[in-house]
């Protein structure tokens, strides 16, 4: 198990967007993550009737996100190239908001990366009931040239 701690500062999501609390297992192909901050009444995507399972694809993409840092860090990259999220598809919600009881799962599968990008399949669990699914593609923007 890695804390936050030990990966948090490898990805641009800081404070309370940063919404995972720990990587229970990872590998070069996927991740697994957990998160109890859904209840939370400060988690920054909740709203008066809580948080709405279509913010889980946020859930994803952080895991996304700290896959791929984690990657980069086993390469010996001090920090992963910036990502911005441009697709979302396939996605399943079961819900329409997240219960608040029981932690969140969170699983991404690598399906495809490389300098350019990345597409990745994301799954969130509760207590073994699959919450939402779906695929998101992230693109690493080209650094400008002096």
């Amino acid at each position: 198990m890695l804390p936050k701690s030990d990966w948090s500062h490898l990805i641009p999501h800081a404070g309370g967007m940063c919404l995972l609390d720990a990587v229970l297992d990872w590998d070069a192909d996927s991740l697994h993550a957990m998160s109890e901050d859904h209840a939370h009444g400060d988690n920054p995507l909740r709203g008066p009737r809580g948080l709405h399972a279509v913010h889980l694809a946020e859930y994803g993409a952080q895991a996304m996100a700290v896959h791929g840092a984690l990657l980069a860090r086993v390469r010996g990259v001090e920090a992963a190239r910036p990502g911005m999220l441009v697709s979302l598809r396939e996605v399943r919600l079961a819900v329409e908001y997240v219960p608040e009881d029981g932690r969140l799962d969170v699983h991404a599968q690598c399906l495809y990366a490389d300098d350019a990008g990345a597409q990745y399949t994301f799954r969130i669990e509760q207590a073994g009931r699959e919450l939402a699914s779906g695929r998101a593609a992230v693109i690493h923007p080209r650094e400008p040239t002096p």
